[in-house]
Formats: structure tokens, sequence, C-alpha cells
């Protein structure tokens, strides 16, 4: 239990425990009805839509950020909670509103946030990015909101059958949910205090100032922050900070590191002491790479950290094929179903569950849409747009079911695996390949979005059809924000896979797409093999960390770890270990402040430095701000 309090909270402020899989669903639903639905009371209020709203933009600007600099999606939904609930402290305590926040707004704060929070998954800000890259253009904005904000819709419309399945009757876990709800119960019990809320404010403002300091030039400063703090030392005839052996000042990174686990953190450093240390040197002396530099170093080391990124993330998904089994299951069980009269009145919580007919409806109102999309905007064929929208269902439901019980959305695999398929479909069409792509992925994130909302949901007692209409306004807050500042950040297809803006994620998409395009027989002889090695290497972990003996396990390095230091820069994996490193000290020394302390310092560094470098790129956009 995350808890702000010195005491535990009373009992009345425990969240619904599921007793495990009843064997009569509607008498568990009828249960859940009686004893904890608190949905008819303020949930689904302007107040709360609208904060949610604004949180969920501002999270989606710094996702967006981090996801560039690091590849690395960051948690939104326990983030938003903690940032609602500070907020309204905020404006009680100032007399702007008297009425305090309920536990069902604030939920409902989080549901919105987490859908805005989110547009960067799913592959929008992979096979978006990887068209620029590779093509050099990119549709209008107006477009690209629209394009966004319908294949999202689409993947909340996607979670609607299969919402009761997964969460009243199974009752998956949806550990992210379920920490929400815990977050929620906490702040919320009587005498509890707001030292998140606290907490992530100060951080927030310690990042945002660090970023000003660093990255706003303006004439009024007389001094600023450098970005790198450089070794006196050189190897193999260049400068360390050549090599991108450096210490970057970001705390973003520093957050980053913290929030992801120190095995994570420490095969990031591994990874990049091989990377820089020996193998970008030795690949520098067979005249391989030719300048000593990020851009240089990557165009060979690219291929064998796509490999390895993308052989574990397939083989990670496919040692959970008892989900994906039971996920297509669970499917033909869906289309197969004919409820009967009688079944429909004894339904006990028809009234607030959302209506089975809202995901016919919506799929037959979307789909022309998307498709008319795909046709005008990347010059897909029309069947081939047909063929995506099942393909997007059958995605979003492996998806929902593996990250209700995992916690980890399989977008790294269900992105390749449709890249793959649209690559046998239309040989040598790049957009198809990436955009198609985007289809499936953003549909499997947001119906597992939602649906881990609606666990948190269903803890405390929300009314999930509320919380379905609340995902939507998150849908339109993040697709509205996210287009127009990844413009800005991304005036110029160069930005990515820049210094600055690494995108890891972006390259393995553009990297598989270009090797589906051209073959990899195109590719080098030296540059073949070592993706070949990256592709085993990857699978080597994965299988190394699954059965290693218990005692050995831990010294299995990350295979994502390992696969993100040979794209990323070696300062961006030394920020990051740093910040593991430091939350692996303090949980080790103090438990208890490490469940207080770690998510709000680490969530408050990277909202503030990277809300802080989206508003100095928009200043320096409009010429308000010299650099």
């Amino acid at each position: 239990m995350v808890s702000d309090a010195p005491t535990p909270p009373p009992p009345q402020a425990t969240p619904y425990r599921d007793p495990g899989r009843a064997s009569d669903a509607a008498d568990s639903e009828r249960a859940w009805l009686e004893t904890v639905y608190k949905g008819d009371g303020a949930q689904l209020t302007w107040r709360a839509v609208v904060s949610g709203m604004l949180l969920g933009a501002v999270m989606c600007l710094s996702n967006l950020y981090v996801v560039l600099k690091t590849g690395w999606s960051i948690g939104v939904t326990v983030t938003a909670c903690i940032l609602g609930f500070g907020l309204f402290r905020m404006l009680r305590a100032t007399n702007i509103t008297r009425t305090p926040l309920s536990l069902l707004e604030n939920n409902t704060i989080g549901s919105v946030a987490s859908a805005a929070g989110y547009m960067t998954g799913g592959g929008n800000m992979a096979a978006l990015p990887a068209l620029v890259m590779l093509t050099g253009g990119r549709p209008g904005t107006w477009s690209l909101i629209l394009w966004f904000a319908v294949i999202a819709a689409m993947g909340v419309f996607a979670a609607i059958p299969i919402k009761r399945q997964l969460v009243n009757r199974e009752k998956l876990p949806f550990p992210t949910g379920t920490a929400a709800a815990e977050t929620l119960v906490s702040m919320h019990a009587e005498g509890a205090s707001n030292e998140k809320a606290r907490t992530l404010a100060w951080a927030g403002l310690f990042g945002g100032l660090l970023a000003w300091m660093r990255d706003a030039h303006a004439k009024f400063m007389i001094w600023n922050l450098p970005d790198k703090v450089t070794f006196p030392f050189s190897y193999a005839g260049y400068p360390a900070v050549a090599w991108t052996v450096a210490l970057e000042g970001s705390l973003v990174l520093v957050g980053a590191g913290a929030l992801m686990g120190f095995k994570t953190g420490w095969s990031l450093l591994v990874g990049a002491a091989f990377t820089y240390g020996y193998l970008a040197p030795e690949m520098l002396s067979q005249g391989v790479i030719h300048t000593v530099s990020y851009k240089g170093i990557m165009t060979f080391m690219l291929w064998p950290g796509a490999a390895m990124l993308l052989s574990s993330g397939l083989l990670s998904f496919a040692f959970q094929w008892r989900s994906v089994a039971s996920s297509f299951t669970g499917l033909a069980r869906l289309l197969s179903r004919k409820p009967e009269n009688a079944e429909r009145e004894a339904d006990p919580v028809a009234a607030v569950e959302c209506p089975d007919w809202w995901f016919p409806a919506g799929f037959a109102a979307l789909s022309p849409i998307i498709i008319a999309l795909m046709a005008i905007l990347f010059g897909i064929p029309v069947w081939a747009g047909i063929v995506a929208i099942p393909l997007s269902l059958v995605m979003g439901v492996v998806a929902a079911r593996v990250t209700g019980e995992t916690d980890v959305t399989p977008t790294k695999a269900l992105g390749p695996v449709t890249q793959f398929v649209f690559g046998a479909l239309l040989p040598g069409n790049l957009t198809a390949n990436l955009m198609s792509a985007n289809v499936t992925g953003g549909v499997g994130l947001h119906a597992a979005d939602l649906l881990t909302d609606l666990k948190a949901g269903y803890l405390v007692g929300a009314n999930p059809r509320k919380q379905f209409i609340a995902q939507m306004f998150g849908v339109l807050a993040g697709a509205a924000a996210i287009v127009p500042v990844f413009n800005i950040l991304v005036p110029t297809p160069d930005v990515l896979g820049s210094a600055k803006f690494p995108a890891p994620g972006v390259q393995v998409w553009a990297g598989v797409s270009k090797a589906l395009v051209d073959g990899v027989s195109s590719l080098p002889i030296i540059t073949q093999k070592a993706a070949l090695f990256g592709f085993v290497a990857g699978i080597v972990l994965v299988i190394a960390e699954r059965w290693a003996p218990p005692r050995l396990k831990r010294f299995v390095p990350s295979a994502s770890g390992l696969g993100l230091s040979l794209v990323l820069p070696a300062w961006n994996s030394i920020s990051m270990f740093v910040g593991a490193a430091i939350a692996e000290a303090v949980r080790r020394r103090n438990a208890q402040a490490a469940e207080r302390f770690i998510v709000p310092v680490a969530s408050g560094f990277i909202a503030g430095e990277s809300i802080i470098g989206v508003v100095v790129a928009i200043l320096v956009a409009f010429e308000i701000l010299q650099r």
C-alpha cells in the first residue's frame, strides 16, 4: 500500500480487494456493485475533465521529449493523480475552489491524463518520426491531429468488449492500475498528507530551473549551465567527448533511470562501455566508421542495436504465449457470443458498463475514416487499410491481456510484427510498412491504457461508462498537443538520430522498414554480421534471464538495456545508470523512504525539465528567445 500518512489509512480507505476469479461472474459483479460501487457520486465533472486534459497535454509533451531523448515512455496515470490532488489542494488553500476534489474525480483526472499522455506510445512517435527520417516528408498539422485522434479512439472502443472479461471476471492484476488505485486511496484517506504532491512539485521546479539555466540562451542571462561535463582524456586519437563519453547535465535522464530499475541501468552502462570503449574504436580502425561523432557511429551501431531490441522483444512476447492464446480464445468467444434476453435481464451492472453496441458502432464509424486517411495521407491501398482494421482489433485484444498480466504493453513486438506483415503484402512500400503498423500499435496501446484505468476505477468503485467518456476527452487533448510540438521539436529530419534527440525507438522502426524495403543484403557484410550477432544476442539474453539459476539471474544483463545502449549516446546511458544507482541505493538503505520519494522525485525531474525544454524550443521557434 502506498501511503503518505505516518500511520496506515483507516479500513474504509482500503481499495476493493478481489478474492480471485469468481465461479459465478454475475454474483461477483453484483457484489462489486453492492459493496464497492460509488460511481453515482461526483466523477465526470467539468473541473475533473478540464484539469485532466490540461495535465494530460502537459504530460504528453513531457513524454514526447523523453521518448525522443531516451526511447523510453514514462508512466502517466499515477503521476497525473498526484498532480491533480496537489493542484486542487492549492486551489482550496487559495479559496479559488471550496469543494474538495473527490477520489472519483481524481480518478477521472488520471483517466483523461493517461489517454493524452500516452499519445506518444503505440508507434505514434516511432512511425511518424521514422517516416520523417526516411522520406523527409510529413502530412499537415490538422491531418496528423485527426490521424492520431481516430487511431486512439479506435483503441478506446476496442477495449469495450473485453473489459468485463479481463477486469471484472478474470480479475487480471493490471499492476499500474492497481498502483493508481492504491495511490488514490492513500491520498484521499482521512488525515492523509499531500507529501507526494509537494515532493513532485519541488522536484519539478528544480528540474525546470536547471533546464532553463542550461538551454535558455537569452540576452539577459550572463551565464548558462554547460550541456556536458567532459572528461580530460582521449583515446583512439580523439577526445572522450567525441565518442559521446561525458556527463550530460540532464535530470530527465537521471529521473528515467530511477524509474526503469537498477538492472536496466547497469546494463546500459555495461553496453555503453562496450560500444564506445571497444566496438566503435575497432570499427573506426577497420574503416567501417568514417567519422567520430554520434551520427557517424550510428551508421554502424544502429543495426546490431535494432536487431537486439527486435529479437528480444519478439521472444519475450512469444514466451507470453499463454496470454496470447487466451486472447484469441476470448476474441473467438466475443465474436460467437449470442447473449440471450434472460442473460441481459440478469446482468447486474448493465446500467454502468458500456453497452455492447458501442463497440461495433465505434468501429463502424471510425474504420472508414482510418482507411480514407491511410489512402489520402500515405498512399496506402484501400484493400490494405481494410486488412489493417481487423488486425488492429486482434492486436488490441492481445496487448490488453499481456498488459493486464505483466504491466508491459508489447508495442515493441507488435509494431515489428505488423511491419513484417505489410512488408509481405506491400513489398517495397516503405510508407505503408510504417503507417499501417502505426494503426495496429496505436489501437493496441490505447485499448490497454483504457483497461489499466478501468482497473483502477474498478478497485475504487468508479463508473466505467463515465471513464470511457473521460478517456475520449484525453484522446482529443493528446492529439491536439502532440502534433504542433513535434513539428517544433523536429523541424527537419536531421534532428532525429542526433546527439540531442537520439530517438532510439524511431531508429529501430526506421531500420526494420529500410531492411524490409531494401533487403538486408544491401548492407555491408560486416554490418550484416553485426546485425546477426545482435539478433542472436537478444535471444540468448532473454533465454538466460528466463532460465538461469536464481543465484546467477541477477547477473544476466537486460536485453533492452544493452540494445538501447548500442543506439544511445554514452552520456545518456551514463546518466540513466546514475539515476538507477541512486534509486537502488535509497531502496536498500530505507525502503519506506524509497516508496515515498522515488516516483515523485523522478517524475518531477522529468516533467519539470522536459516541459521547460519544450517551452524553450517554442520560444526559439517563434523568435521570442534568441539562442
